[in-house]
């Protein structure tokens, strides 16, 4: 590699790890620059997972204050979530390089919507359940006749469906976490943003390891995604708690469409 092309993945690595924290998608910004730097798509997908691992785990690492409100949920959404990302690596490993390309512009286009309307479906959800009163720290809410609302009944099964496309090839898995959760759960959305930040961290997490005991590894690039990943993840954690709701939303959105209109073109 020429120091253009060092620099090159240093910056990838840090727009990607900042994006990812505050949105996801940041694997649309290191991806293609692994292709273009003669990386064959499967090498150059595992190497892109195991390098922004690390950015990942400063994310949710940074985003530890949010995390707080989510105690209940950790447990069962984190459990589907790994359990997602290893069939998703296993099937990456195990299906063709091919396979993957014609679903995934449909499915971060698909979160992008789900994004835009997640209010107008929140509301709807809403009107289908008792009556509720929110709780002051964002933990959940207390229905007339039942405890405290946790994960609903669908929703570590949705999760662990994003996870096997997020272990499988990760690319705006964040939009999809994020848009799940914010129709399922009546939290602020930044709050919601932290625990996307944790589970989409154990699924490049799971993937990692796996690919780095089974896969064919460009070890130089990951290197440099992982420099830049890191304070990348710190940066978009502060980022995302100094977001408004509503901003955040058009954000997504915005981000999931180009990258899903992006995909759609290559």
């Amino acid at each position: 590699m020429t120091a253009s092309d060092i620099a090159l993945v240093l910056a990838a690595g840090l727009a990607a790890g900042t994006l990812n924290t505050v949105v996801g998608s940041g694997s649309l910004l290191t991806f293609p620059v692994l292709v273009a730097l003669g990386h064959p798509p499967v090498v150059a997908n595992v190497s892109n997972t195991i390098g922004l691992t690390p950015g990942s785990l400063s994310g949710a690492y940074g985003c530890r204050r949010e995390l707080a409100a989510h105690k209940a949920r950790l447990l069962p959404l984190s459990l589907a979530d790994v359990l997602g990302g290893l069939t998703g690596g296993l099937l990456l490993l195990g299906l063709p390089a091919r396979s993957f390309s014609a679903v995934v512009p449909v499915l971060v286009l698909l979160a992008a919507l789900l994004m835009a309307l997640q209010p107008r479906l929140t509301r709807l959800v809403a009107e289908r359940r008792e009556r509720a009163v929110p709780y002051g720290d964002g933990r959940g809410v207390r229905t007339a006749t039942g405890p405290p609302r946790t994960t609903g009944r669908a929703l570590p099964a949705a999760v662990f469906a994003v996870s096997v496309y997020g272990g499988y090839f990760g690319a705006a898995q964040g939009v999809l976490l994020l848009a799940q959760l914010a129709i399922a759960l009546d939290d602020d959305l930044r709050l919601l943003n932290g625990l996307k930040n944790l589970l989409q961290a154990l699924v490049n997490l799971v993937a990692a390891v796996l690919f780095t005991l089974t896969a064919d590894v460009a070890w130089l690039p990951v290197l440099l995604v992982a420099l830049g990943s890191v304070p990348g993840g710190l940066l978009g954690a502060a980022l995302g708690r100094a977001v408004p709701p509503a901003v955040l939303r058009a954000v997504v959105v915005v981000v999931g469409t180009v990258a899903g209109v992006a995909l759609l073109l290559t």
